[in-house]
């Protein structure tokens, strides 16, 4: 796990200081105590390097992702830091593309994609179908299950693969949502209908709702169930449409929500990672018009003129931060949307305004 030294040793250099920064002593004239009543003792949880490493590595970890479907996600970059932590990955996968992932493992079309830092290949366990709309075998519509490619498929409910998981590999300890769907997701939102922007509530936000709900029960103590948004559920994004702008916003208030209640009812954590734009094989499917870039690359060019940090955004960068959230080393980090994005959330202007050259 070479990615994470310089992490680790920043960490156990922190620890080793800790007592001079902590806030027990008198700082100005009302001074400041880090206890209502008196200063405390700090407290190391993790007091040597050696229990540091302890905490990163996730050997003995099953973790679940859901939504991958190919390597080009972020999906895929959080299951690979996990596999490099020593996590036993399964994912689940929408069932129309199925096969079509199962031929390229068994093939090797993502193996280069698949290296881990010692050189070893990550290896996917299990694969299970998964249509995260539909939480019980009574919701599948009859067109569903006569649709030739849901063909031979069976139990790829929320409910079927939580039962299923259990069955195989019973408790597990990470639950990863890296889906989202919006059938009308090039149309402004004054264009779109309510089928259309239900759908992509369902499928978008809803649809970790439901996972953290089958999936709570078959958890470990002081586990952790991570999502992904986007900065469109705070700012406008043009281009970004049919309701998954306000799919986004719901997912990270029900994040906040979740945090709570699944915190008191299973001690499992629940975070969001906020991530800039990445040419996806999903991302890729937004439309674009005739002769002009698509909208994934249009973001891509914004971010790269505008964040505070000029470089480019690589899916191994939310990857490793989905691995930090979902490890023991943020075993008090609940209810936040994480921004992986080179800063550019904070932006308020445009630096490539042509109003900034007036």
């Amino acid at each position: 796990m070479f990615r994470f030294t310089l992490l680790l040793a920043a960490l156990s250099a922190m620890l080793s200081t800790s007592v001079a920064f902590a806030p027990s002593l008198a700082v100005g004239r009302n001074g400041f105590c880090a206890s209502s009543e008196s200063a405390m003792p700090v407290r190391s949880h993790s007091g040597s390097k050696s229990e540091l490493n302890m905490a990163a590595d996730l050997k003995g970890k099953v973790a679940f992702i859901a939504g991958v479907a190919d390597s080009t996600g972020y999906g895929w970059a959080i299951a690979k830091a996990l596999a490099d932590a020593g996590a036993t990955i399964i994912v689940g996968t929408w069932p129309p593309v199925l096969k079509i992932f199962e031929r390229g493992l068994a093939k090797g079309q993502f193996d280069e994609d698949s290296t881990l830092s010692d050189g070893s290949k990550m290896t996917i366990e299990k694969v299970y179908p998964l249509d995260a709309v539909f939480d019980e075998p009574d919701d599948v519509p009859e067109d569903i299950k006569t649709n030739k490619r849901y063909a031979g498929l069976d139990g790829y409910t929320i409910s079927e693969v939580a039962k299923a998981v259990e069955a195989d590999y019973g408790k597990i300890d990470i639950l990863v949502h890296s889906l989202a769907n919006g059938p009308e997701v090039t149309k402004p939102l004054l264009e779109t209908s309510r089928k259309g922007y239900l759908a992509a509530s369902s499928a978008s936000a809803y649809s970790f709702v439901s996972l953290v709900q089958k999936f709570g029960p078959i958890m470990n103590p002081e586990s952790c169930a991570l999502s992904l948004t986007y900065i469109a559920s705070e700012k406008v994004i043009p281009g970004y449409g049919g309701g998954m702008s306000s799919a986004k916003a719901q997912l990270e208030s029900d994040t906040r929500t979740l945090a709570f209640e699944a915190g008191r009812k299973w001690g499992m954590r629940v975070n969001t990672i906020s991530a800039g734009p990445l040419k996806s094989r999903a991302a890729s499917a937004i439309g674009k018009e005739p002769g002009q870039k698509t909208f994934i690359e249009v973001a891509i060019d914004y971010s790269n003129a505008n964040a505070p940090l000029a470089q480019d955004l690589y899916s191994d960068d939310v990857g490793n931060s989905g691995y930090f959230l979902c490890s023991p080393l943020a075993r008090t980090i609940t209810g936040v949307t994480l921004y992986v994005d080179n800063g550019l959330h904070a932006m308020g202007m445009a630096l490539d305004s042509a109003a900034l050259n007036q």
